[in-house]
């Protein structure tokens, strides 16, 4: 992976809305969820849903497929896994110290994978 596509994808990452979305989706694998849901799930208007989907699917972290009259979208692993070992191999040089802290910070975790991004009733930008 280039230096400018892990700079989209690190951008398009470094909001709280497209945060939760990864969060949400990853856990669902290829199967992925109608956009419908996932406004649902994280308590947004369409419109503002459609805007934070188009960025991470633009940055190569998401895939969309058609099915009946729904689009379902899909965390790409290849864009995510490209994104995340790029930091670790290129930028990290493979550090003992960082991968220890990257076990640790993974085993550590208290809500565990795709949890806490339930919408609180409040809608998010």
């Amino acid at each position: 992976m280039n230096q400018s596509k892990v700079l989209a994808a690190l951008s398009a990452l470094a909001h709280e809305t497209r945060l939760d979305l990864i969060r949400l989706l990853v856990p669902l694998g290829d199967a992925g969820m109608p956009a419908g849901q996932i406004a649902q799930a994280l308590g947004l208007a369409a419109p503002r849903l459609s805007f934070h989907l188009s960025a991470l699917e633009q940055a190569g972290l998401l895939s969309a497929r058609r099915v009946a009259r729904n689009v379902i979208y899909s965390v790409d692993p290849n864009g995510l896994g490209g994104t995340i070992s790029y930091l670790l191999n290129d930028c990290c040089c493979e550090d003992p110290a960082i991968l220890a802290a990257c076990t640790r910070g993974s085993a550590a975790s208290s809500d565990g994978c795709g949890q806490g991004v339930a919408s609180s009733g409040t809608a998010k930008t």
